[in-house]
């Protein structure tokens, strides 16, 4: 009997689907908010400053995607290329990540259903978590076809948002003054803004269920972080050109409010369905990223094997899946506080895309034959520089958030700890104390 192997069944349109579905979530309804009242209008500007450390960590993505598709790659390639240790914990650590910020996405996602329906957060979010799982267990196929309807419906709500305002309601006087705290304002609103851009490499962690990944993962990555990259400009300057930008700093549903000015009570229903679409294909392609994330770790033995199992029939890895619902069912008992979770959901993925560009960097100078083998690159030491400037910009980023809370840095130490005292104890019990990452 031969092994069950995943199926290769997301298309170019599937790895933008997941990479744009992911990155297009809570951040757009609730940053832009807080980043105008810190730059005014000069948070588009903001937002075009935070895309430059994404777009170099994507070239670095791009690159180890075309060269090297695997599933499971932000613990793979750290794994392979810098050490195996290094993998692991970049993988363990990624698991307070993803809890948290699938109890983000279900917390936002609720709230912002509430707003038409009365409902129970805690029960409502198991529901929506259970809803997930169905929607990746039986399939990728079906998982990336999921995807695809709800981020259509997003744009197409979105569309309406950028249409209907930018042509009945734009002011473009209250974009003046563009700079009312002066650049060190545009500035100091990046960082809220950073956040706009995770996820949009999602498909790398399916590398190995993409079609003609090569070619497929750097393109459907180009498209994706520039997508993103035009419609958070569209949505920020009719925000802004309708409220002005202390309304819109002033505000807690800032594309909502910004909506009701000039759709009036149609405004309710379309932007809550926009954010419900929006939030509920995030917290799908977050199933998928984690479950991999899982299977890559249970396959190699640095956790327990039964998490890298492929379903005979579907082809999905559905232990790691039920894993993944099993632990956000735990995460819904973490404080719902969103700046605590925000944090402990934003540091490991910058240690995440560090380790990556670091990869990439390994990569370039250490196996040319895998250099040669990349669809996307540039000249070798182009490549160094941008790998490790990306490495730069994540390593910098991890302590720009220390200031406003430092409890999720605790956490993130005391859990790292744990992933040391559990690997050295399964080294010892293991009988060969070695993993694999081929």
């Amino acid at each position: 009997m031969t092994e069950a192997k995943l199926a290769r069944g997301i298309d170019l349109w599937g790895v933008v689907a997941l990479g744009l579905g992911t990155a297009v979530g809570v951040s757009i309804f609730s940053a832009i908010a807080p980043a105008a009242r810190i730059a005014g209008p000069a948070m588009l500007l903001s937002a075009l400053l935070a895309a430059l450390p994404m777009y170099l960590i994507a070239v670095s993505y791009a690159f180890l995607g075309s060269a090297c598709p695997v599933s499971g790659a932000s613990f793979v390639w750290p794994a392979r290329f810098l050490h195996p240790a290094w993998g692991f914990y970049v993988g363990w650590i990624r698991i307070v990540a993803n809890v948290g910020a699938i109890v983000v996405l279900a917390l936002v996602l609720v709230k912002y259903a509430a707003m038409l329906v009365p409902l129970p957060t805690r029960p409502t979010m198991l529901a929506v978590l259970l809803l997930a799982l169905v929607a990746n267990l039986f399939g990728v196929r079906i998982a990336t076809r999921v995807q695809k309807i709800l981020l259509v419906g997003m744009l197409l709500l979105f569309a309406i948002f950028i249409v209907w305002g930018g042509a009945t309601a734009v002011d473009t006087a209250r974009l003046q003054p563009l700079f009312p705290h002066g650049l060190h304002g545009m500035v100091a609103a990046t960082p809220l803004l950073i956040g706009l851009f995770f996820g949009i490499e999602a498909a790398t962690e399916a590398g190995a269920e993409v079609t003609d990944s090569r070619r497929t993962i750097p393109l459907g990555i180009a498209l994706s972080i520039g997508s993103a990259t035009l419609l958070y400009l569209a949505v920020g300057f009719v925000a802004l050109g309708v409220l002005g930008g202390d309304a819109l700093g002033a505000s807690e549903a800032p594309i909502l409010d910004a909506a009701k000015r000039f759709m009036g009570p149609v405004a309710t229903p379309l932007i809550v369905l926009a954010a419900v679409l929006s939030i509920g294909k995030s917290l799908n392609a977050l199933f998928a990223m984690f479950s991999r994330s899982l299977y890559a770790m249970g396959q190699s033995g640095m956790l327990p094997r039964a998490l890298g199992r492929v379903h005979p029939r579907w082809q999905t890895p559905h232990v790691a899946l039920v894993a993944v619902f099993l632990l956000g069912c735990v995460g819904l008992l973490l404080p719902m506080e969103l700046t605590f979770l925000f944090l402990a959901v934003n540091i490991p993925n910058l240690l995440k895309y560090g380790s990556i560009c670091l990869a990439a960097a390994r990569v370039v100078e250490r196996h040319p034959d895998l250099y040669a083998a990349a669809a996307f690159k540039f000249g070798r030491r182009t490549m160094r520089v941008l790998s490790y400037a990306g490495a730069a910009c994540a390593i910098a980023l991890i302590f720009v958030g220390m200031e406003a809370d430092w409890r999720p840095y605790v956490l993130l130490l005391g859990w790292t700890a744990c992933g040391f005292v559990y690997l050295r104890t399964r080294k010892r019990y293991s009988r060969s104390g070695r993993i694999s990452v081929e």
